[in-house]
């Protein structure tokens, strides 16, 4: 799949155009003066000494005012997509379209570390282990997170993380414009491509599709591989290590990411690493041994099960098993990423936005571990939709190969109109000098291209809500659900339904009104519904059943409209409602 590249590194093919590599900031800087609106003006002397005249100076040469060339319009544009996301992300918290699965569950989590506790989200432990002091760490592996437990301290409420998510989705742009720029070679074509491919990804469905879905770890990966693979691109391999570092505490299985980062240095020449092979081989080795030590010894260790995910058992009960399997038989084990048939439209959707380009990079690697880890599944069908956050792993290695395979494109076309007898016969008709004009914009008419494909698809897909006046008013479900929430004490423990757990995380302690899971089934409060599905119960009869159940147990209804119910247990009523939820958190830790 992977084509011998016809330029020596990722960094030559700033030659396909006769351009040069260049920084985001294209206008230069002379020593002792600063560029400001293009005219050229003194530097001002320091006003102070010491350490505060050096405080200062630095605070006006980091003024946003003072940036020149488009690191200042990269910047907007990147405030622009962060403030985008966070009005939508916000937006569906307002209109109780996020749920306890999983805003819920993060914010239980890293609210827990904001107390500098071990993230315990008893919404996940009760529900999926039966376990009151889970960390969400022992579910997947994800260190990470721990750096947004400050915003606890300035900001309690679940949007804390909606908005670092809109923020750091957002940030991947800037090393993204920077990598499409160099990549195109600089000047006006590639100032063209990297504001288009920055477009193309900050309107992308998966990212989409990842911010329609509460907050998830996938907010840190597409930041860091952005940043991994620009400074690779730019053979600046400590900063890439670094980034990939940061990557591999996203999740247990980003070390199948970076151990294709590590094979796309060992097919990909002249980057300006020494030892460029070996360094490569050496990533791909820490990559696949960190995601195996991350499965096999740190979940088991935060008190999850190693073998939890497990969605393979159609190859074998374990990896061997699995990998034996796919030796054996490798025509049925294909089929598995194409069946059912929801699998291949998803893998469609990925590439056919960038034209299938992706596949003439190297970089195509990066993604193609992650996307095989899904697609081989047999259980788990949430991973082969294209809703969710899944996605969001993969579209800037997708994204960026697609700007290496349109520039390979270019240098193809190049060296066919520069060929002696090609020149001739389109002398002959008088288009050698339009075709070798053609053959040089190639990469940035394809970049465009990516560009028009994601603002035509927004209507298709999750932000395509925003484009209707309903989406930014509660319906009379979100209603009746804000209405139930405000008849719950402040202080109690609680089991609702999904979509109203995150609106009273601030406040008490909520479980899952659950009808698969293990949590308890008599708790203080419950937020129930009898009309409509709800997330873990099989259908609304069951539902109906469970409320049957809690009244025939001497539940008393407090709140009813349409088909939301508020109940409470008898004795958790009034000035005992703390105490009574106090004991039943003891007998859960008993």
């Amino acid at each position: 799949m992977t084509v011998k590249p016809p330029l020596n590194s990722l960094n030559d093919t700033a030659a396909a155009s006769g351009g040069v590599p260049a920084a985001i900031d294209s206008a230069p800087e002379s020593a002792g003066t600063a560029v400001s609106g293009g005219t050229a003006v003194a530097a001002e002397a320091p006003r102070s000494r010491g350490a505060l005249g050096a405080l200062a100076a630095t605070a006006r040469r980091l003024a946003f005012w003072r940036w020149t060339g488009h690191k200042r319009w990269v910047a907007v544009l990147t405030a622009l997509f962060a403030l985008f996301y966070s009005v939508f992300s916000c937006t569906m918290y307002y209109t109780y379209r996020v749920g306890t699965y999983d805003l819920g569950i993060f914010d239980q989590g890293i609210r827990s570390y904001a107390h500098f506790g071990a993230g315990i989200s008893i919404a996940k432990g009760l529900h999926n282990f039966g376990v009151a002091n889970f960390s969400i760490l022992g579910d997947h592996f994800s260190p990470i997170d721990v750096l947004l437990a400050p915003l606890y301290w300035i900001y309690d409420s679940p949007c804390d993380l909606l908005i670092a998510q809109a923020v750091l989705f957002a940030l991947a742009i800037p090393p993204i414009w920077a990598f499409t720029r160099r990549a195109v070679g600089g000047g006006r074509t590639g100032v063209i491509a990297a504001y288009a491919v920055s477009v193309a990804y900050g309107l992308s469905w998966p990212i989409a599709a990842a911010a329609a879905f509460n907050f998830h770890e996938a907010a840190w990966a597409p930041m860091l591989m952005a940043i991994a693979l620009e400074r690779l691109q730019k053979g600046r391999l400590r900063g890439a290590l670094i980034a990939m570092a940061f990557l591999l505490l996203v999740k247990e299985d980003m070390g199948l990411a970076v151990a294709g980062m590590g094979f796309g240095l060992i097919v990909t020449r002249r980057l300006g690493i020494p030892r460029q092979r070996l360094v490569g081989l050496a990533i791909v080795i820490v990559g696949l041994a960190y995601t195996f030590v991350a499965v096999w010894m740190f979940i088991p260790t935060m008190g999850g099960r190693a073998n939890y995910y497990w969605a393979y058992t159609a190859l074998g009960n374990n990896v061997t098993h699995a990998v034996e399997h796919i030796i054996r038989h490798p025509r049925s084990s294909a089929k598995l990423l194409i069946n059912p048939r929801i699998k291949l439209h998803t893998t469609l959707e990925l590439f056919a936005p960038f034209i299938f380009l992706a596949l003439l990079s190297p970089l195509v690697w990066i993604a193609l571990p992650l996307l095989a880890e899904r697609m081989l599944a047999n259980r788990f069908p949430n991973w082969w939709l294209n809703k969710f956050h899944y996605n969001s792993y993969l579209i800037v290695p997708i994204a960026l190969a697609s700007v290496q395979g349109a520039v390979r494109l270019q240098w193809w076309a190049t060296r066919i109109a520069q060929n002696a007898r090609v020149r001739a016969l389109l002398a002959r008709v008088r288009l050698s000098g339009p075709a070798s004009w053609l053959a040089g914009r190639i990469a940035v008419g394809f970049a465009l291209v990516f560009g028009i494909f994601s603002i035509a698809l927004v209507p298709h897909f999750a932000f395509g809500q925003m484009l209707h006046a309903s989406f930014y008013h509660r319906n009379a479900i979100a209603t009746a659900e804000a209405a139930a929430v405000s008849h719950i004490p402040s202080g109690v423990v609680v089991a609702t339904v999904n979509n109203v757990g995150p609106q009273l995380d601030t406040r008490d302690t909520v479980l899952i009104w659950d009808g698969d899971g293990e949590t308890p089934i008599f708790t203080p409060w419950v937020i129930a519904n009898v009309t409509q599905p709800q997330f873990s119960f099989l259908s609304v009869k069951a539902q109906v059943q469970r409320v049957d159940l809690l009244r025939a147990h001497g539940y008393v209804t407090v709140f009813e409209d349409d088909g939301f119910l508020v109940l409470h247990a008898p004795g958790a009523a009034g000035a005992n409602a703390v105490a009574y939820s106090d004991a039943f958190l003891r007998r859960l830790d008993r």
